[in-house]
């Protein structure tokens, strides 16, 4: 059973979330709001395991609840008196909701998405309103309704409060810091396997999820807003080393005569720099007997292999001494880690935009069958249309989520008229009602923590069971009305997986060709003389365009989105590389200035020219092998950079034609 298993931490859970809803349902009932039913939704809704969640989605809802609450107001005041201009002004402001919660991310896509179906659920229940003056009534019960949820939501959290967010996240950052180790033992070997692949996609996204967390503990404690910078700071490092690894690969494939000690010496300096005391002598004693022969000072391969894999352990006790000091800091303590932009983002403006036509196309059909039947409980289904066409439109698998919710739907109807007309109906105090729903509650909390297959099902079981139940104020038993609002209910959202069926997302393989040719146009950028990202943003944005396909079961089109970024990234560095050589004046400046052009005359927006990507491939290890028999030090220094570069483009010649569709390189 479900409350013999459930650990400490799951018992708080569920009880911290099941007596906020209970509170709330308490006291919009003695605040004696119309329907009081929807503060418990609220509460459930912000019902987060961190502080930091609670706090930063409930700023979200207090912010889309005003905001959606403002726009039926001035919707509904203007047009309730015309059916068709009120649908089709419903359905604009749904369909741009709809597409601002697609450009953005956490709350504001949060706030942007509840403003939408908030104006939803505060007009629709108007079109058979004559009185303009309810529209304000309804309003502000609304929202007074949705700040009743979260304010004890928010006195619960302090009451059962849950682990620090915080603490949650140091632990996170320094389990992924010496995860990376074993990430690189693993790439380094010599096979290429779909292991490695999918083990390189699943760092990338567990390192931007952790930005998450960051993010939840800004909101928890004043102290970590503190150490925002120094937070943001250590996940670029984690990217960047993340980066050097995949350059580190490229140089050990295309290095024919490797020396046969490197491999048992890269394992003994990933095993030294997992101890607690590796310092910067210890491994550059292991650096030293991994370093060229001074007698072949034309080895350009190896050298320029030293001097990345020196910069990764140099960059990785950086993090490891950050770490350190974060997490022996006292409140007092002032870290001022060197700057770092914020992680980039990408937005798909034309799955966007698409998202917002359906939205709008969803919206009508409803309200044009709502008038043309006089359908009774429209509003309904339209409510829930609304709710689910901009909730959804983000999804990776937005007809297997309907699906989903339909399910909870047909159960709701079904649980809910045995408890409306079994129990309700006989019971005159709300009390009475507490007695029976607090355990429910519980136990359905604790079903979600302990069944992690079914959790999604039974989360919307509990925010959407308040809206079945109905506990209004005075309660109303009419069975008609409650048989329809229901079955409306259902067909609002069976309309909408019917759109997205018919409307649907664009496929994965669409996907990955946007993200493929955003990231070449963003590359293109920093081949320009002031280009508009830094490297560490331009590396950021990346790799989000990689994680967007992580869940994609389209293996080739992954595949093909990971080596692109994992090319053009090692390409940027390199650029950012011989950027350095800037200042210098002599003949020297002009091998880089060659190095860029050719790199702009293979690579476009719609792909590589595969004749010119031969030529310079040929021409770039002709440069190397010149320079390396230049008695300046610095020319073979310049031709390792050069070498790291023809590593990284040849692994664009291995290009195959997807059937019936375009090569992924020219996309």
């Amino acid at each position: 059973m479900p409350w013999g298993k459930a650990t400490s931490g799951q018992w708080r859970y569920a009880l911290r979330n099941s007596i906020a809803m209970c509170l709330a349902l308490s006291i919009a009932y003695a605040l004696e709001l119309d329907e009081p039913y929807w503060a418990m939704t609220s509460a459930a809704v912000v019902s987060f395991p961190t502080v930091g969640g609670v706090i930063s989605k409930s700023l979200g809802r207090i912010a889309g609840s005003l905001i959606g609450a403002t726009a039926s107001l001035i919707i509904a005041g203007h047009t309730l008196n015309d059916p068709w201009l009120f649908t089709f002004s419903m359905a604009f402001w749904l369909a741009l909701c709809t597409w601002i919660s697609s450009q953005y991310q956490n709350n504001a896509a949060y706030a942007f998405a509840l403003a939408g179906y908030t104006a939803a659920i505060i007009a629709f229940p108007l079109v058979n309103t004559t009185e303009t003056t309810e529209l304000w009534n309804i309003a502000q019960s609304r929202v007074c309704e949705v700040i009743v949820g979260i304010l004890s939501g928010g006195f619960m959290m302090m009451v059962l409060p849950s682990t620090s967010d915080g603490s949650a996240l140091i632990t996170a950052l320094r389990n992924m810091h010496n995860r990376l180790l074993d990430h690189a033992a693993l790439l380094w070997q010599p096979q290429t396997s779909d292991a490695i692949r999918s083990a390189h996609e699943n760092i990338i996204g567990q390192i931007l999820t952790m930005n998450l967390l960051r993010i939840q503990a800004f909101w928890s404690h004043y102290r970590f807003r503190q150490q925002n910078a120094l937070f943001n700071y250590l996940l670029h490092q984690q990217l960047r080393l993340t980066s050097i690894i995949s350059s580190v690969r490229r140089l050990l494939h295309n290095w024919p005569d490797a020396p046969a000690s490197i491999a048992p010496l890269l394992t003994e300096l990933t095993q030294e720099l997992t101890r607690p005391d590796a310092n910067k002598y210890s491994i550059a004693r292991l650096l030293q007997r991994l370093a060229p022969d001074p007698d072949n000072a034309d080895d350009y391969r190896h050298r320029a292999f030293w001097l990345r894999l020196r910069y990764f352990c140099w960059l990785y006790l950086d993090s490891s001494r950050w770490l350190n000091r974060l997490e022996n800091a006292t409140p007092v303590t002032d870290l001022t880690p060197p700057g770092a932009p914020s992680l980039a983002r990408h937005t798909d403006n034309a799955e966007n935009s698409w998202s917002a036509f359906r939205t709008f196309c969803v919206i009508v059909v409803t309200g044009a069958w709502t008038i043309a039947t006089t359908w009774e409980t429209g509003d309904a289904a339209m409510t829930l249309a609304a709710i689910c066409c901009v909730l959804y439109s983000a999804s990776p698998s937005p007809v297997g989520s309907v699906n989903m919710l339909l399910r909870t739907l047909l159960l709701l109807s079904l649980f809910s008229f045995v408890v409306k007309f079994g129990l309700m109906v006989q019971i005159s105090e709300l009390w009475q009602f507490l007695i029976f729903l607090f355990p429910l509650l519980t136990t359905m909390q604790l079903l979600k923590l302990q069944h992690k297959k079914y959790a999604g099902l039974w989360g919307q079981l509990i925010v959407f069971m308040g809206s079945f139940i109905s506990v209004t104020n005075p309660p109303e038993y009419d069975f008609a009305s409650y048989l329809n609002e229901n079955l409306s209910k259902v067909v609002g959202v069976a309309l909408c997986w019917v759109a997205f069926s018919v409307l649907r997302p664009s496929s994965d393989k669409r996907k990955g060709r946007r993200h493929i040719r955003a990231i070449r146009r963003a590359f293109i950028d920093q081949l320009s003389r002031r280009p508009q990202r830094s490297e560490g943003n331009f590396e950021s944005l990346v790799y989000h365009h990689i994680s967007q396909l992580s869940n994609s079961k389209d293996e080739l089109t992954r595949r093909w989105l990971l080596r692109w970024g994992v090319v053009l990234l090692n390409c940027t560095h390199v650029v950012w590389q011989l950027r350095d050589w800037e200042t210098r004046s002599d003949p020297l400046s002009q091998v880089r200035d060659v190095c860029i052009a050719t790199l702009r005359n293979i690579m476009s927006e719609k792909g590589v020219r595969q004749r010119p990507l031969e030529q310079s491939l040929a021409e770039l290890q002709l440069i190397c092998d010149t320079l390396s028999r230049h008695h300046n030090p610095a020319a073979r220094d310049l031709a390792g950079i050069i070498w790291r570069l023809y590593c990284s483009l040849q692994q664009l010649e291995h290009a195959v034609v997807i059937p019936d569709t375009q090569s992924p390189i020219n996309g």
